[in-house]
């Protein structure tokens, strides 16, 4: 892999693209808690295919009260689509479907491969060199959420394997997608390029959830169809937007391994709304991730 100097890894590091990654990696990780909740409730696939169906609507007929076209030339359907399963469906998908064979934990950590399989696709793909302090802060990052997540990692069982294969993919998808809209540059408005992804991303999944779960929507409190709603316009809306939004400001690297503060989130979230232990060691597990986080991240 080529090493960049410093100097040729901070030109490329535009501060507003920092804070459309902050902004994701905050209402992903506060999803955690509410989607670990709403699953009470509703099944996994039906719920994030239901959001996301909601949410491209929503984000439609924002494009449309601004001004924004939603018309997609030709030439963008192939890339459009491309970009939808491999960020929205896939990722979506396979991590939820994950679940049925591993832990919360075990999905996140191997979920959290995704910045690693990112750099490697985009020294590949795109020509991103890695500077040192890059690759350091990845492996800091992957460190401290390996320790977060229990300090093992996935334990050893055949059963497991259909589980770690889905999520690898998943994973891998996602790492890909990232990369691509780089290559793509996708000739759409920000909002109208988001509600098409989201909604072509999210219709297969729930499709799929229709398919394969039962929901019973008719028997929801209104504090659950208010976490829906939540879900609706945080993490799938405002989140997706600021994403695709970083992902052309930033270098593939930097914008993957920004996520890795995804977990952080979510677990110092899962902490104060749940209740869940927050050890000395997750503290400084957490601490050290996020160390990674900002020293790729930095300017």
């Amino acid at each position: 892999m080529t090493v960049s100097t410093p100097s040729a890894a901070r030109t490329r590091i535009a501060p507003i693209g920092l804070l459309f990654l902050a902004i994701t990696s905050i209402a992903w990780g506060l999803n955690w808690p509410v989607m670990k909740f709403l699953l009470g409730e509703l099944p996994p696939l039906t719920t994030r295919g239901f959001t996301g169906v909601v949410g491209a609507m929503l984000l439609a007929g924002l494009a449309v009260a601004r001004g924004d076209s939603l018309r997609v030339p030709r030439q963008v359907w192939a890339p459009l689509v491309v970009l939808a399963l491999l960020n929205v469906s896939g990722w979506s998908a396979l991590i939820g479907v994950s679940l049925l064979w591993l832990s919360g934990g075990e999905a996140a950590v191997l979920a959290c491969t995704m910045p690693v399989l990112a750099s490697l696709l985009a020294w590949w793909i795109l020509g991103e060199r890695m500077s040192l302090r890059r690759m350091l802060a990845m492996l800091m990052a992957f460190a401290g959420i390996v320790a977060l997540m229990g300090g093992v990692g996935i334990s050893a069982s055949l059963q497991k394997l259909p589980g770690v294969a889905l999520a690898l993919l998943g994973a891998f998808g996602f790492a890909l997608g990232t990369v691509l809209a780089k290559r793509f540059k996708l000739a759409l408005p920000l909002l109208s390029s988001s509600a098409w992804q989201i909604g072509i991303g999210c219709l297969p999944v729930s499709l799929l959830g229709m398919t394969l779960e039962t929901a019973h929507f008719d028997t929801l409190s209104w504090g659950i169809w208010a976490l829906l709603a939540y879900v609706v316009a945080v993490p799938l809306c405002a989140a997706y937007v600021c994403w695709f939004a970083a992902v052309k400001m930033l270098p593939a690297s930097v914008a993957a391994i920004g996520t890795m503060a995804v977990p952080v989130i979510g677990v110092v979230g899962s902490a104060i709304a749940l209740h869940e232990p927050l050890s000395i060691g997750k503290i400084a597990a957490l601490l050290f991730t996020l160390a990674g986080v900002a020293l790729a991240t930095r300017a």
